[in-house]
């Protein structure tokens, strides 16, 4: 089964980050892909750009709101994401605590047969 594994964290203390530390943190996701490749669990995965760069689409009965910035504005934003497969969620979880960030674990609901 896939998962997406969204890596969580506060975005101001990633833009308080000098260099040599980015590089370490860089580091330990450079260790955790290969951890997901050698278990053949790696599907896809990506950073993304700070959530101030986001916009927000909303449907309003019938009328298109678009504004800039993410859907919630909350103190922890998704600034990434990795697709695993596991057998199931006790192995999403096991995946996931191996990453270097807080973690939400979603799975992907299987095709459904025609």
């Amino acid at each position: 089964m896939k998962y997406v594994l969204f890596i969580v964290g506060d975005e101001s203390s990633w833009a308080e980050t000098g260099p040599e530390e980015r590089k370490a943190v860089y580091e330990k996701w450079g260790a955790y892909d290969r951890f997901l490749r050698e278990r053949g669990a790696a599907l896809a995965g990506n950073e993304l750009a700070h959530s101030s760069t986001a916009t927000t689409v909303r449907k309003d009965g019938g009328r298109i709101l678009i504004t800039d910035g993410p859907y919630a504005e909350t103190v922890e934003q998704i600034s990434g994401y990795v697709v695993v497969e596991a057998r199931d969620l006790e192995e999403a979880v096991e995946l996931a605590t191996a990453m270097p960030s807080d973690v939400e674990i979603r799975p992907v609901p299987a095709e459904e047969a025609s």
